[in-house]
């Protein structure tokens, strides 16, 4: 049986950048569905290039109703091959670490889960079980917002899902949701001596990038506040800007990008209509310069946050197989507040640390794909017994 090291060394060999495809890593992992008798259903985006992939594992009863949803993302942030040590789509092994682009973030789990295929297959499973592989979800969880909608009509409704970003194998309740907008400001071009005949886009979208920081401060100074997050407020930052044509030309045009994480008890949909009010204000000044002036405030994605109850049957299953319990919630977003918005009780649970993730010689420690194939291994168990096991059981 190949193991979840091996698996994720293969995992890892496709180069699943977000601006790329991923339909070699898919078509692999259907290869080897279709090896063990299973039929996947891809569920390819718009130009084809890109896919999502299901597949159910029945119950010994052949029932496929309700069950355990194991969810990845099978895409990579860029690279940039001048900062590492080693080819990133090359998986080596130093130091009791496995490096590598999406070693820690998050192919280990996806390999756990491949490794873990032929125990899911033999098992008299009381449940079915789901494994929900996603595209994009580094650029806005694109893939996987299609995906929950499509579950719907292949009539998969797992009760409970897990999805294996890197946590630490912690078992978390919550994170924040990720908003990410563009603002776009038109202006009028006019020589830079004779200002008063243009309008300045780069000054008017400088008032709103201000703004974003306004925002940002009043977060930090004022709250609400929660103390599970290690930054425990609502943040906001503009962390894109371009504009203007050149130095003796008013600038008629001006592009940024930014972004707000809310923490439960702010409403992201009235934050940004909060922002949105202000942009319209902002026209209206311009406008008063020239009719021809525009503000437009478009939405990349906006990214649901997750906050499960301590109570709910995702955190009681995540620690009973071993996960780790933890009061903590993440900063970061995850796919998991899409399923969590589709009624699906939903827990973070992976291995790796997320302060790997992103970064030049990414890398996973070897114990904690140890760690998630202990944690799969008990989920067979568990499964496959009328009783259940007791936490940190391993084969």
């Amino acid at each position: 049986m190949t193991s979840a090291l091996d698996w994720t060394k293969r995992l890892v060999s496709q180069d699943t950048t977000s601006r790329g495809s991923n339909r070699e890593l898919i078509d692999l992992v259907a290869k080897e569905l279709r090896r063990h008798g299973l039929t996947p259903t891809i569920l390819p985006n718009g130009d084809g290039t890109k896919a999502n992939l299901v597949v159910t594992i029945p119950a010994h009863d052949g029932g496929t109703g309700g069950g355990i949803a194991l969810s990845g993302h099978t895409d990579a942030v860029p690279v940039d091959a001048r900062d590492w040590d080693t080819n990133p789509f090359t998986a080596q092994i130093r130091d009791g670490r496995l490096f590598g682009r999406g070693t820690c973030d998050m192919k280990s789990f996806i390999g756990a889960i491949l490794a873990t295929l032929p125990d899911l297959v033999r098992a008299p499973l009381r449940e079915p079980v789901h494994i929900v592989l996603s595209y994009d979800e580094e650029v806005g969880c694109l893939g996987a917002a299609r995906m929950v909608q499509d579950l719907a009509g292949l009539g998969v409704r797992p009760t409970t899902c897990i999805v294996g970003e890197p946590t630490g194998m912690r078992v978390i309740s919550g994170h924040k949701s990720v908003n990410l907008l563009e603002l776009s400001v038109h202006g009028v071009a006019a020589h830079s001596s004779l200002t008063s005949q243009g309008v300045n886009a780069i000054e008017h979208a400088a008032r709103a990038i201000g703004f974003i920081r306004s925002l940002a401060d009043e977060f930090r100074q004022q709250g609400p506040y929660d103390q599970a997050y290690d930054v425990p407020y609502t943040t906001a930052s503009v962390n894109l800007v371009d504009g203007g044509t050149a130095g003796n030309i008013v600038a008629d045009r001006c592009r940024a990008e930014f972004e707000f994480r809310s923490i439960g008890a702010v409403d992201p949909t009235r934050l940004r209509a909060r922002i949105q009010a202000y942009c319209d204000e902002l026209q209206e000044t311009m406008r008063q310069e020239s009719t021809q002036a525009l503000v437009e405030l478009r939405t990349l994605a906006m990214v649901p946050g997750l906050d499960t109850d301590a109570a709910s049957p995702a955190i009681q299953l995540g620690e009973l197989l071993g996960g780790v319990p933890s009061a903590g919630k993440v900063t970061y977003g995850t796919e998991a507040g899409l399923f969590r918005a589709a009624g699906i009780e939903t827990t973070v649970c992976g291995p790796g640390d997320i302060h790997q993730a992103h970064t030049a010689n990414e890398f996973v420690e070897l114990e904690q794909i140890r760690a998630c194939q202990a944690f799969l291994d008990n989920l067979v168990q568990h499964l496959r017994t009328p009783s259940r096991i007791k936490a940190g059981a391993t084969r």
